[in-house]
């Protein structure tokens, strides 16, 4: 089964769109999944990634598994699958004919993960990146989506590289972070790449 994974990201410009792909292509080669990896589709927006999967759901085609990710944007309910947080905070309904594994989230957002592994950030920025303006929760997921922004910004703002920019630096860092230490911190990219390997294999 081959699985095309609709991302959420990269807006409107081709080159951020290449890099997202390697992003996530390199992510999810250093997890070390069995079997091809999943092509990955850059989109834009939320919803611009939400209809693109809709439309590759209604045109199943033969041998592709049409998979969602997008940013949970705000702190997924205790025992709230996906599906139910998407539909209560963006009103999407699941499409006929998809399961609960073809929808992800990175909770709250893909920068979340970078907290998953800061050495990996800090080896990123090199000289002058202040660890200690990143939250110091264990938890990634339960740090609010602009507290880690804003922790990723003051932690870089006196590098070489310069403040963290969004299109400048995240996917380059995605690229560099270990996905065994995420997963063990961030539970929803434990579900994406268990899922990933099963469904791949």
């Amino acid at each position: 089964m081959n699985i095309k994974i609709y991302v959420e990201g990269g807006g409107d410009d081709k080159s951020l769109k290449r890099k997202l792909r390697e992003g996530f292509k390199t992510f999810f080669k250093n997890a070390k999944l069995r079997g091809r990896l999943p092509a990955v589709v850059p989109c834009g927006s939320r919803n611009a990634a939400f209809d693109r999967f809709k439309k590759s759901v209604r045109t199943n085609e033969p041998g592709v598994m049409p998979m969602l990710l997008v940013d949970s944007e705000d702190p997924v309910g205790l025992g709230m699958s996906p599906w139910q947080h998407l539909k209560q905070r963006d009103d999407w309904g699941k499409p006929d004919g998809t399961t609960e594994d073809q929808v992800h989230l990175m909770v709250q957002c893909m920068e979340s993960w970078f907290l998953g592994d800061k050495d990996a950030v800090a080896k990123y920025y090199k000289e002058d990146f202040n660890s200690k303006a990143l939250s110091g929760n264990t938890n990634p997921e339960k740090v609010d989506k602009d507290d880690v922004q804003d922790g990723l910004k003051k932690a870089t703002r006196n590098t070489t590289k310069g403040a963290y920019s969004k299109g400048k630096h995240s996917f380059q860092i995605l690229a560099a972070i270990d996905p065994a230490k995420v997963r063990q911190l961030c539970l929803h990219a434990e579900r994406l790449l268990r899922t990933l390997e099963h469904v791949s294999e």
